[in-house]
């Protein structure tokens, strides 16, 4: 099973988004656009997992969500990786308070221990919007040309989520493994 720990995007952060999007997909660009229905934030991608491995992953994630606390988030700028000009990935960042960088190294950290190695790059908290396909490019302004209106609201993260990915013809579909209250 493939796996990875993220934050759901909730409203109005995710209305904001879904319009996004929209205008987006309109562009015809050679994207791969993710589904509405998963926007998350991910704090750890586990990849691909062994079934046994699922409680060990749980209670690491349990560990690391005690006491985090409701997280105060806002959508920021548009962005992409590795970069603006040359973009794979394109993603909506979001800006939180120093707990959300806490609550994903105590994530990272406790998944080391049990055997997930770190990611390796600082944490860029972002919601990705979608992935340019092989070997394309954007068109010259690419996301400049849609910051216009995109409104950068705030959102409260009240949950951390254990998804796997189900890899399909229509792209990935999410199931929740887990569930965690961070207002615990």
């Amino acid at each position: 099973m493939r796996l990875f720990a993220a934050v759901p995007v909730p409203d109005p952060a995710r209305e904001q988004i879904l319009k996004l999007l929209s205008r987006l997909r309109e562009g015809g660009w050679p994207v791969r656009w993710v589904n509405d229905e998963g926007l998350h934030m991910t704090l750890k991608f586990f990849g691909e997992v062994v079934s046994d491995r699922l409680d060990v992953i749980g209670e690491a994630l349990r560990y690391a969500a005690d006491g985090a606390g409701i997280q105060s988030l806002k959508l920021g700028e548009l962005g992409a990786f590795p970069t603006r000009s040359r973009p794979r990935i394109l993603w909506v960042g979001v800006d939180g308070p120093p707990t959300l960088e806490l609550l994903q190294d105590r994530i990272e950290r406790g998944s080391e221990a049990i055997g997930f190695p770190p990611e390796g790059a600082p944490f860029k908290p972002h919601v990705t919007l979608g992935r340019v396909r092989e070997g394309q490019r954007l068109p010259p302004g690419g996301l400049d040309d849609y910051a216009d209106g995109f409104e950068q609201v705030p959102f409260l993260a009240h949950e951390l989520v254990l998804f796997e990915s189900l890899l399909t013809t229509s792209g990935p579909r999410y199931e929740s493994r887990l569930r965690l209250d961070l207002g615990r």
